[in-house]
């Protein structure tokens, strides 16, 4: 079934960082965007120049999206954005057809854990 606030934010999340396209920031996210990163501020200034500051050998794989009403969540993989992979869950809010807030959970990928499967499979 799909759902078109989850279909919004995967659009956005592969505009802006599989494909680099800094001008997504305007069709995806609302100029009030709020952010609660601990590194990023409020607003949408601070985006574009944080995607112009990734290396060239930066990649985002999304692995699993599922949203409820308002809310969308993305399972994700930022490689070569930290010295080891992070895996992420970036919870997005959506209203009238933007990205309007920003939560984060990061974690550094680990190759081996106890379960012996991966944290991380894109799908």
């Amino acid at each position: 079934m799909s759902n078109s606030n989850t279909d919004l934010v995967r659009e956005a999340m592969t505009a802006f960082f599989i494909n680099r396209d800094v001008s997504a920031v305007e069709r995806y996210w609302a100029p009030d965007y709020i952010q609660h990163n601990p590194q990023m501020p409020d607003g949408t200034a601070a985006l574009a120049p944080a995607i112009d500051q990734l290396p060239s050998d930066f990649k985002y794989e999304i692995g699993a999206i599922a949203g409820e009403g308002d809310i969308v969540f993305v399972h994700g993989r930022y490689t070569n954005m930290a010295p080891t992979p992070l895996i992420a869950v970036d919870i997005f809010r959506v209203a009238d057809g933007k990205i309007v807030e920003h939560w984060d959970v990061l974690q550094p990928e680990e190759q081996q854990t106890a379960s012996g499967r991966p944290m991380f499979e894109p799908r």
